[in-house]
């Protein structure tokens, strides 16, 4: 009984992904991780209008609810790494001592200056040769203007750059009271984003969250799973049922060094290929580079030695100018 179910769910999927298997051989793609952020403060609008003047193919947007249910752009649920929220609202603090997007209105938090990333424990920058900190003004911005940004110079300028929005710990905003997935999936829906014909591609880590956005949710975006930890065969099948690409981290693709110091690469790829997901892997940055002697080189293990179709950068720029050659 088992076999049979086995074999119904792959034909399921390779029905359901058959587009994407070209596809993996197609194009590859570079996505701005959270904008052009190894040049200015991340997801800032700056920072995204200098990624969209590099030409990448899409532009992320990681996502966070405020208190009156606005879709923030900023990587976490917490304030205290990228802004100057405990000089403006001291006060306003958890138990924890973090301070937390979801207990701020959207007006509340366009009053912050947002700044380069800094690690708690030790207050220094977490890539120090970047945008000097504390320096100029930036700020925080919802999901609908940094879409009316990109859709409005993908009109004055004739291109076609896409977006790429993730959505942060849905449990985290599940327990707050929030769907955070329908609020953002309506958005979507409301500025044209709808299928995967749409220039959009839709993240997230939680994968039953993502399962829940294809199913209950009626989504037709392009859906890419998130994964941090090994491959698990299973789950990579399971994936396959409702998502359109996977995306590892960048050590998940190197299995090891042997004694020579080459290169034995993981089997993700492959495997992911073969069941119709693209892989598109996070994070490639010039300034952190994974043991690898040269940007380029890593630029190479991924694109060439491994296969991805395509990688979230802090650098798009260069990883444009990498694919050129």
């Amino acid at each position: 009984m088992n076999k049979f179910f086995f074999l119904i769910s792959l034909f399921f999927i390779f029905n359901i992904n058959a587009q994407n298997i070209m596809k993996s051989n197609t194009k590859k793609i570079v996505i701005a991780h959270r904008g052009a952020s190894g040049y200015l403060p991340e997801h800032t609008m700056e920072s995204k209008a200098m990624a969209y003047a590099m030409k990448p193919d899409y532009i992320e947007q990681d996502i966070v609810l405020s208190k009156d249910n606005v879709p923030i752009i900023i990587h976490d649920i917490y304030l205290d790494d990228v802004t100057n929220v405990l000089e403006v609202y001291p006060k306003r603090v958890r138990n924890d001592d973090r301070f937390y997007v979801i207990d701020f209105t959207y007006n509340e938090l366009l009053q912050l200056n947002v700044t380069e990333r800094f690690d708690q424990k030790s207050n220094k920058m977490v890539f120090p040769k970047r945008f000097p900190a504390g320096k100029s003004h930036f700020r925080l911005h919802s999901l609908q203007d940094e879409i009316e940004m990109i859709q409005g110079l993908n009109k004055s300028t004739g291109n076609s750059i896409g977006i790429y929005p993730e959505i942060k710990d849905p449990e985290f905003h599940r327990k707050n009271g929030k769907d955070i997935s329908k609020i953002v999936i309506d958005i979507l829906s409301n500025y044209g984003y709808k299928t995967k014909s749409d220039n959009c591609i839709l993240q997230c880590f939680d994968a039953k969250e993502l399962k829940r956005m294809r199913m209950e949710l009626k989504s037709n975006l392009f859906l890419t799973q998130l994964i941090e930890f090994p491959k698990d065969e299973k789950l990579l099948l399971d994936y396959a049922t409702y998502a359109d690409a996977i995306g590892p981290w960048i050590k998940q693709l190197i299995k090891r060094f042997d004694e020579n110091g080459q290169i034995i690469y993981s089997d993700l790829v492959n495997d992911a290929h073969r069941l119709g997901l693209q892989v598109h892997a996070y994070t490639f940055r010039a300034d952190q580079l994974e043991n690898i002697p040269t940007f380029e080189k890593l630029l190479e293990i991924g694109f060439i030695g491994t296969g991805i179709d395509g990688a979230f950068t802090d650098h798009p720029d260069k990883v444009v100018e990498f694919l050129k050659k």
